[in-house]
Parts: C-alpha cells; sequence; structure tokens
C-alpha cells in the first residue's frame, strides 16, 4: 500500500499567504482544513507554511507525504452518524530550520501569521536576547521575524502581517501584541518599526471550538485499509466547529472563509461568543461529569444516554444557563443544541475522569459566573448549578493522597481525583466533618472561589441539603429529586 504522495492528488502550488507556528493536531484539523476548502472554492487561493517551534520529533513524515494529510471528521451530521475525509493539500511545506523560517519573512505574497504554541506560549520573556537565533519565546520569534520583514521591505506598511493566535487564553492578540511591543522595547528597536507593528500590522483576539482526537494510533491499520493509502500523519475529529475573529480592522474580504461556506465569525467583540462557549459547553460538562460519574457512567455519550443525567444538563443549560447570557436567545439555543449533538457523538469516547481534572478552579471559571447570574436576574438559586456544588463535593471525598492524587471511592471502585494539591489537601482534611462544616469551609475559601460564597443568600443552607441527600440516598435518587 503506498504512503499519500501528491502523484495521488494532483496537488497544487499556490502563493504562500500564511505562516503557521505550530504542525500539531489541532491546526492542521481546523485551520489548515479551513483554508484547504477556501481554496478549493476559490475564495482565498494561498499555501501555509508549518513551523515547528521545539525540538522535540521531527517533520520526516511531513515530507514523506508532500505535506498532504488526510482529516477524517466523525460525528452526528443532520441527524446521521457520518464520517466526512479530505485530504488536505493547502500545506506547501513543513520546516525546523532558523534559516528557512527567517527567509519566509521575505515572501512578498505573505500576509497572515497563525500560531497555537498552548497556553504557555504567549509570555514575554525578559532573556530573550536579540542576537539568540532563535530567541528562546514564541514572542520573541515573532518580533524578530516581524523586524526581518520591516527591514526586507523598507518599513513598506503593506506588507505588514495579520496575526491569528488561537492559544486558549483570553484575549490572545492582545495579549501577544502586548509582549511584541514590551519585546521591541527591550531590544531597544527602532521607532520606526515600532510604529510599523502599530500601523501595518494586526493582532486578532480569536475564539475556536472544535474536538480534535488526532491520530487513530489504535485503529491505524484499519483506517489505512479504508482509505487505501497509508497516512501517517493523518488527524480524526468532530465535524463541529466555530471560529470567531475579533480585529479593529477589517480582514473579512481578505480572509473570505465565510465566502466558502466556513463557520467562521468576523465581530468587533468576540467575549459574548467566548461567554457562550464557556457557560454552555465547558459549563455543562463541569455541572453534570461528576455527579453522572457517581451515578455508574464512565463517559459522556453513557451520560447523554442516561436520561436522568441528560435531564440535568437539558435543564441546566436551558433554564438556568441561557437566562443570564447576552446573545440572542434563539442564538443560544441553537448553539446549546450543537452542544448536545456534540456530547452524543458516536465516534468519540470522553471520559468523565479526563473531564474532571481541576474541576474545583474550572466550576468557578465555567458555572459560578451563571449561578451568580442567575441569583442577581431571579432573585433566587438555580437549583441544578447550586446541586452541581454538592456533587462536586461528594465526587472529591477521599481520606489519602497518593502519588498526587486524592482516592475517591465509587461503590467500591476506586478512583483518582486530580486536582492543584491546597485543593486535595482541604478535602482529604475536611470531607469526614459534619455537612454543614463541611459546606461552610468549602464555600467560604476565597482561593477556590474568588469570594466568600456563603454570602450568597441560601446558598450554603442549600449544598447542605443537597449534600445530605447524596449521602443518604446515593447520587441518583439525589440527582432525580430536582430533575
Amino acid at each position: 500500500m503506498d504512503v499519500l504522495n501528491k502523484s495521488m492528488t494532483g496537488k497544487k502550488e499556490r502563493p504562500v499567504k500564511v505562516v503557521q507556528f505550530g504542525e500539531g493536531n489541532f491546526l492542521r484539523a481546523f485551520v489548515d482544513y479551513m483554508i484547504d476548502i477556501a481554496n478549493e472554492q476559490g475564495k482565498f487561493d494561498g499555501d501555509i507554511v508549518l513551523i515547528k517551534p521545539i525540538d522535540f520529533g521531527n517533520l520526516d513524515m511531513f515530507h514523506k507525504q508532500d505535506c498532504q494529510y488526510t482529516v477524517s471528521l466523525r460525528g452526528n451530521v443532520d441527524g446521521e452518524a457520518k464520517i466526512i475525509n479530505r485530504v488536505v493539500t493547502s500545506v506547501a511545506d513543513a520546516i525546523h530550520e532558523y534559516e528557512k523560517y527567517m527567509g519566509l519573512a521575505e515572501i512578498d505574497t505573505l500576509r497572515f501569521v497563525v500560531s497555537n504554541t498552548t497556553e504557555a506560549g504567549i509570555v514575554y520573556d525578559a532573556d530573550d536576547k536579540f542576537e539568540m537565533n532563535p530567541p528562546k519565546s514564541f514572542p520573541g520569534k515573532l518580533t524578530k521575524f516581524l523586524y526581518h520583514r520591516f527591514e526586507t521591505f523598507q518599513g513598506d506598511k503593506s506588507k505588514g502581517l495579520v496575526m491569528l493566535p488561537v492559544e486558549l487564553i483570553d484575549d490572545n492578540g492582545i495579549m501577544l501584541k502586548k509582549c511584541v511591543m514590551q519585546q521591541i522595547a527591550n531590544w531597544g528597536l527602532s521607532d520606526a518599526f515600532k510604529t510599523w507593528v502599530e500601523e501595518a500590522c494586526i493582532f486578532t483576539a480569536t475564539l475556536v471550538d472544535r474536538i480534535v482526537t488526532g491520530y487513530p494510533r489504535a485503529t491505524e491499520q484499519e483506517e489505512w485499509d479504508k482509505l487505501g493509502y497509508e497516512d501517517h500523519i493523518m488527524v480524526t475529529g468532530e465535524p463541529f466547529a466555530l471560529w470567531v475573529i475579533e480585529s479593529d480592522k477589517d480582514i473579512s474580504k481578505e480572509f473570505d472563509l465565510p465566502g466558502a461556506g466556513l463557520p467562521v465569525v468576523f465581530t468587533d467583540d468576540h467575549h459574548p461568543y467566548k461567554q457562550r462557549k464557556v457557560r454552555i459547553l465547558n459549563g455543562a460538562h463541569t455541572s453534570f461529569v461528576l455527579a453522572s460519574w457517581l451515578c455508574g457512567n464512565n463517559i459522556v455519550r453513557e451520560s447523554m444516554e442516561d436520561g436522568d443525567v441528560c435531564d440535568f444538563m437539558n435543564k441546566t443549560i436551558f433554564d438556568e444557563v441561557i437566562p443570564t447570557l447576552t446573545l440572542p436567545e434563539e442564538e443560544l439555543k441553537a448553539f446549546a443544541g450543537e452542544v448536545v449533538n456534540r456530547f452524543n457523538n458516536p465516534y468519540v469516547d470522553h471520559a468523565l475522569l479526563a473531564i474532571s481534572l481541576n474541576s474545583v478552579s474550572k466550576w468557578r471559571a465555567r458555572c459560578l459566573p451563571s449561578l451568580l447570574g442567575y441569583v442577581d436576574k431571579f432573585g433566587k438559586l438555580p437549583a441544578h448549578m447550586t446541586f452541581s456544588i454538592a456533587a462536586l463535593m461528594a465526587f472529591y471525598c477521599g481520606d489519602e493522597i497518593k502519588d498526587g492524587a486524592l482516592v475517591g471511592n465509587r461503590n467500591g471502585e476506586a478512583y483518582l481525583i486530580k486536582d492543584d494539591m491546597p485543593v486535595l489537601e482541604f478535602f482529604r482534611d475536611n470531607c469526614r466533618k459534619d455537612t454543614r462544616s463541611f459546606v461552610t469551609a468549602y464555600l467560604g475559601r476565597e482561593d477556590f472561589h474568588g469570594q466568600d460564597l456563603n454570602q450568597v443568600p441560601g446558598l450554603t443552607d442549600a449544598v447542605a441539603a443537597y449534600l445530605d441527600d447524596i449521602k443518604e440516598n446515593g447520587m441518583r435518587a439525589a440527582l432525580c429529586r430536582i430533575s
């Protein structure tokens, strides 16, 4: 069986318009996939060069496959389970060498810089030096890249670049620009360059959403047999996707992905979309998974097939979260419907214990704003969101910390609770106290919640009552009583 190559696809050469920091699964199944479709639809006509930003691993297989690979999207589409395969041909090259990387700054047609350097990638490093080849940090590398382009084209403002970071941090583009400007100052680069970055370059803030499950290693040969060729860098993911791009200058005409029918939204404020995702998608996960685990389920899809858990989740989203959000109600309900559809994906076994990681901080970020917003709007507690606190506390009960995790117990089955050590130590030391003391102590931890939640009227009593019910009657019985 042949390895995927150019002769199989008739891969076209296009002008290089995109430099991409990162060759990982997400970017290839999201950004590069979308650009490939836009190329096919005649809306972009540009290729991508991938830059491998770390030393670990190599790019041999990219070169062996002419930088082509299959994206296999698997999930529910229009009520039917489908697998949609596409060979992506939008990547022209993949490089790691510093000289080749800097040479990309000299390409006349270059316009966009995409990055996914993890949440820790967009940080200012005062120890970076201009003389380093390359600097250590991503903002340092980008600053030097931009400076080389500025010098190559003698400050021509038409040669500025558009930054499209997709790192999962708040205001990613704003933070990236801040780091670049700090580096310019640190290195004492010219005012003319600083002005060029300010006026000729665009730093967008983005929100991205697609579950990418990566390379199907466990079923590798089976996948190749179905495709009819070997593909060592194929990527699997879900059909759903959303890319929200906020910029202070309009780039929609030169990056016309919506014109190719792609789920890309250009806006002057991405925050309502982020709030929608965090509160509905992520908030739903955090509010039901711990209760679902203690009801005996192991993966998200089982939870959706469990009528009690699914009913709890739907009432949490539609009755308690959506009323606190600012986007139009119909738009919110449509997004929530997509969330439920995604949770039901027959091709993804999303483990509840994997989602449970760091649930205390996740609950603060994803669920607490909905609870407080509901109280402010309606003057009463949201029952299901309140119950989720009791479910979290029940899940986190354990007497022993072993290998950095608290050991819980589900009907005689041990499981590992993973969180920051102060969280684990709190639950180990407090979970066997009387319920009222336990709840009061937990809600009072301002380092966990940012405030003393005992001050929310009625919350301490309600959580204590729910937790007593869970202890006495089991999670499922307690869950059903409020559903």
